[in-house]
């Protein structure tokens, strides 16, 4: 039972992040007043399947002077974590209810960091290492912020648990209560998926590709995989965290296609970010982080911490 459970958690994931790479491919065309891909099938629906066949069928090279089994491993450890982010998300139940799903899925993405990072070294390549050491110095940083949002919030919720989040929730987004930091987490949340315009570790003008410049075939088409399911999981994580007001009718149903819409206008939005600002320098990167949103991101966690005392009426205790 607990293998059907995962393959009807794992498939319609699957489906959703190649539907997304299509949508994508669509709505930068028409924004850029083009048709985008219609050739294959009705109005181009099936070219997400077309790609992956493409990419599948062809034959994987690699470097001579490449690390073999680094090389082979990053991919496949970037879509075990992408895959594995998704456990303790409630839609609208878990796969397994963590109380500590929050932690669980910060400690996850930090790992994803390695499989950049192992497959920008293993390629033996100065552009596919120069990508990756700056993925790695980018995601590091804004998991900084995240991670005090995070921390912000569930000051406010109490405990750990994704599930406990939503019922915070009952009556009233928390964006409405927290939005500055809503504001700061979308945008690192950009910045921590590589998304434009922080897409400083595929800078093609600069470094070709970045730190997948050596992948072809099938282990590019896991990063790629990886990738659009870290937009989507990071876009569900976003709702339940800001915009999760349960319904009123108590309906698995209702709550699921309240969540999946509110999950896609969010991930449209990264989309129209993508069509609609160029791409940062890195010190201007670094410089939004450190200069700006670690400041303001402590300052408000320490608002989130005194707030319980300044409404309580109660005197801090002093010695």
């Amino acid at each position: 039972m607990f293998m059907i459970n995962l393959l009807l958690l794992i498939i319609p994931i699957l489906l959703a992040m190649a539907f997304l790479t299509l949508t994508e491919r669509k709505i930068l065309g028409y924004m850029q007043l083009r048709k985008g891909p219609n050739i294959v099938g009705p109005y181009g629906i099936l070219q997400p399947i077309a790609d992956a066949l493409k990419l599948f069928i062809k034959e994987p090279l690699r470097p001579s002077t490449s690390s073999v089994f680094l090389f082979v491993l990053a991919p496949t450890l970037a879509l075990t974590l992408a895959l594995s982010m998704w456990i303790p998300i409630p839609m609208p139940y878990p796969l397994i209810n963590m109380n500590l799903g929050v932690l669980f899925i910060l400690a996850t993405s930090s790992l994803a960091v390695h499989s950049i990072l192992w497959s920008g070294w293993a390629s033996n390549s100065n552009y596919a290492l120069i990508g990756a050491l700056r993925a790695v110095a980018q995601t590091i940083s804004y998991e900084v912020t995240l991670a005090i949002i995070f921390l912000s919030v569930l000051l406010l919720n109490g405990s750990f648990s994704l599930v406990g989040l939503m019922e915070t929730q009952k009556n009233t987004w928390l964006l409405l209560s927290t939005w500055p930091l809503a504001m700061m987490w979308f945008v690192s949340t950009l910045a921590e998926t590589n998304r434009a315009p922080f897409d400083l570790t595929e800078g093609e003008s600069e470094l070709v590709s970045g730190f997948n410049v050596e992948y072809a075939a099938g282990p590019f088409a896991l990063f790629f995989m990886a990738e659009y399911m870290n937009i989507i999981m990071m876009n569900a994580l976003t709702t339940i965290i800001f915009f999760n007001a349960m319904p009123t009718i108590n309906s698995p149903e209702i709550f699921t296609m309240n969540f999946m819409l509110k999950t896609l206008a969010l991930t449209v939005l990264f989309l129209w970010v993508r069509a609609s600002y160029p791409r940062f320098r890195y010190d201007q990167l670094m410089h939004l982080l450190w200069k700006n949103f670690l400041p303001l991101t402590l300052a408000l966690c320490m608002w989130h911490i005194s707030l319980p005392i300044m409404l309580s009426g109660i005197p801090p205790q002093t010695t």
